[in-house]
């Protein structure tokens, strides 16, 4: 028998059904606690325990940070599970071990044991379920490390059961306020929930208050506290990236990953993968370049195709377009830029406008095939006094053929605006890559 139990009962439910019974945990909500997750982990010998883990919380960059640490442990050997979340296509990427994709039919057998096990009167949320789903699938296929992102927020946050080797903070910016608050300094107390005792901590941000807070909950918990550009420090140049950090030093390093934002997301997974030696991880100066230069992140500073260039990016607040729209005045050359872009109607949506309009030459405004999408007239009112020339396209596959009809071999075409724009085009411009889910 597996370490953990499994059901004897023979399963019957469809890759369909089962996704969309976990998909309809979705009419609960959003709420914040550990005790339900807790509960499930339980119910299966509480796999968590025992279990290797990194736990990268913050606003933005949290998915590449990820990424880096994955292909270093990956190029070094190890067996590496990685919890993301939301998908671009497929709920399957949201749990890998290696890179791949979970199978549809180990997806089946997962979501039909936590039925069995779920309180119909007390259901568990979307993310509450998935998240000990990723930790059974982990715990069961025996990875050596897993990477966990925080879904929201930190300290009460689903995947806040688990006990780290170290925790990575990216960086804090005002988002889901209406569940995290108001300001920079409510948003970084829930985030500093992920800090735990005796357990490194890293960081990246910036901004001396906030930093100033995380170090005194490391304190107070006795947690060793790190922080980009004062414990470790990095340089980007045109020869790569170097790396100065507190066990090595490394020059020239290449990027997987497009962006000049992507230097501070490796120096942070750096500093963390120091951290990482410490705990009985062993990694060669080689395996890190190696792994650096392997990356991927799809949806991220993605060239999907050229002549047009057509640039891809989930980018969807306005720190993410601003690092966007600065890579592409560095980093590309073009006669014209032609944006198409969607956002969630819950964005700033001015401000995300603001950070990305001005730089085009033309903007096609337009919407995913999602619920929560803003209207795209909402956006071109908004971008009005921005004024730069643009039209309402409602459909997200209409508005790709048009900015490609406009566009000449020279052109540049970016699709930001939401990580749902971004995944709709990938089905788009390649539906057997980046089939996606079909369910009721």
């Amino acid at each position: 028998m597996e370490a953990f139990l499994k059901s004897d009962k023979k399963n019957n439910m469809t890759y369909e059904s089962a996704i969309g019974y976990l998909f309809n945990l979705q009419k609960f909500g959003i709420k914040f606690g550990l005790s339900k997750t807790e509960n499930l982990l339980k119910a299966f010998g509480n796999p968590h325990l025992g279990q290797n883990y990194i736990h990268i919380a913050g606003t933005n960059g949290k998915g590449s940070v990820a990424a880096f640490m994955g292909s270093i442990l990956q190029e070094a050997g190890y067996r590496v599970g990685t919890y993301v979340s939301p998908h671009l296509v497929r709920f399957t990427e949201r749990f890998r071990i290696n890179g791949e994709e979970i199978s549809r039919e180990k997806t089946v057998a997962l979501i039909d044991e936590l039925q069995s096990v779920i309180n119909a009167d007390e259901p568990p949320t979307f993310f509450e379920a998935v998240t000990a789903m990723a930790i059974l699938y982990f715990a069961r296929e025996k990875t050596d490390i897993a990477i966990m992102e925080v879904g929201m927020g930190g300290r009460l946050d689903a995947t806040n059961v688990i006990t780290p080797l170290v925790t990575g903070i990216t960086n804090i910016r005002l988002e889901h306020q209406e569940y995290l608050g108001n300001t920079l300094t409510h948003i970084a107390r829930e985030k500093a929930g992920v800090i735990k005792k005796g357990v490194d901590v890293v960081t990246a941000v910036t901004q001396p208050r906030i930093i100033e807070q995380f170090k005194a909950v490391s304190e107070e918990r006795g947690a060793p506290f790190r922080r980009v550009g004062k414990d470790v420090k990095y340089r980007s140049t045109p020869s790569g990236l170097h790396f100065f950090g507190q066990s090595r030093n490394i020059k020239g390093l290449r990027l997987g990953l497009r962006g000049i934002h992507q230097a501070r997301n490796a120096a942070l997974a750096l500093a963390l993968m120091e951290r990482i030696e410490t705990k009985g991880f062993p990694l060669s100066t080689d395996q890190i370049r190696k792994g650096l230069k392997k990356a991927n992140w799809p949806g991220r500073m993605q060239i999907i195709r050229e002549n047009p260039t057509i640039l891809l990016d989930g980018a969807h607040n306005a720190a993410a377009v601003k690092a966007l729209a600065r890579t592409i005045r560095s980093d590309f050359s073009y006669d014209k830029m032609i944006l198409v872009i969607g956002i969630m109607a819950d964005k700033d949506i001015a401000a995300l406008l603001r950070a990305i309009v001005p730089i085009s030459d033309r903007v096609l405004y337009t919407r995913p095939v999602y619920s929560r999408a803003a209207d795209p007239g909402v956006l071109m009112e908004k971008a009005h006094p921005l004024n730069i020339p643009g039209e309402i396209v409602p459909s997200l596959a209409e508005a790709l053929k048009k900015a490609e009809a406009l566009a000449t071999s020279k052109d540049l075409i970016v699709v930001c605006g939401s990580l749902f724009t971004v995944g709709e085009a990938l089905t788009c411009f390649d539906p057997i890559r980046y089939k996606p889910d079909e369910f009721k």
